[in-house]
Parts: C-alpha cells; structure tokens; sequence
C-alpha cells in the first residue's frame, strides 16, 4: 500500500538520505509516540516500544536518544490527513512538530500519509493473537512501522517526495 509523501527538507539527490544509514519514524498519538526504524538498507522495518506522549522537551529528548543511537539519517512523521485527503488541526500539528524535529534534530523530515494504518496495525496483531492489552502497547509503533513502510515503497517506485 503505497500513499503519498512529503517532505519538509527536499533531499532528493543526495547521498544521506539514501540507503546506507537508517530512518526512524514516529506515529505522533495523542497518549503514545509509536517509534519504528529501518535498517541500513532499507529493506526492513521494526517496531520499537513506544514511548509516552509527554511535553515537548521530554519527548525531543527520547527522540534525540533513539535516532543518535541508530545513526538515523532522517525522521518520518505520519500525517494524519481526512479521509478525502484534507489537513484538519492534527494534520497541522504533526506539521508544526516535524518542523520543530527538523530545527532541534538537524535531520530531514518527511511526512507521509498516515490514513488507516493504525487500523492496519491493530487488524494485524488481532491476526497474530495478540490479547487487548497487548494491542494497545503494540499497535502505535506497528502503525509507526507501516508509515515507514509506506515512505520507502513511495522512494523505489519513484514517487515525488
């Protein structure tokens, strides 16, 4: 399932933000951050446990933390658009963080559209028997990992970031 991504720094062409180093991603919850990274190649993407949704210096810090830890090259933040493809206020506030990501990381940041993976996520823990609770401490980073998922296929097919 390839969506559409965007970016707030163009880094088509250039070295860093090919295959080499890793990508992390965020799926940006209202009560937990789904944290999810690539490896080197891009050719897989895991699920890391999420973190909780904490003020913004908390959460730069745990963010500054997991991308210095895996050398990521890049953050990709999910864009929660409408269903008909619209930005509301949450659409803006993922912009307004990838910025503030952008500015406090110094590491491109992509956005890339989010619709229906936390309802992909959650189908595909059902099917793998996880119970309710499981479920919810699962399902944000499995969402974070299918936005990361989505952002890599759009690069080989050679979709417009």
């Amino acid at each position: 399932m390839s969506k559409k991504s965007d970016n707030q720094e163009t880094c088509a062409g250039r070295a860093r933000c090919a295959p080499g180093r890793r990508l992390l991603s965020l799926d940006l919850g209202r009560k937990r951050v789904g944290v999810a990274v690539s490896d080197e190649l891009w050719l897989t993407v895991r699920p890391l446990e999420a973190l909780p949704r904490t003020n913004w210096k908390r959460l730069l810090s745990q963010i500054s933390e997991i991308a210095g830890s895996f050398d990521a090259q890049a953050l990709v933040l999910g864009l929660p658009l409408r269903m008909d493809g619209t930005e509301g206020e949450e659409a803006q506030e993922a912009r307004r963080l990838a910025r503030n990501f952008e500015l406090s990381l110094r590491l491109p940041v992509f956005m890339q559209d989010e619709r229906l993976t936390s309802i992909e996520a959650e189908a595909g823990l059902r099917d793998e028997g996880f119970s309710h609770e499981d479920l919810r401490e699962r399902e944000d980073s499995r969402a974070a990992a299918i936005i990361l998922e989505d952002f890599i296929s759009s690069r080989r097919h050679g979709q417009p970031l």
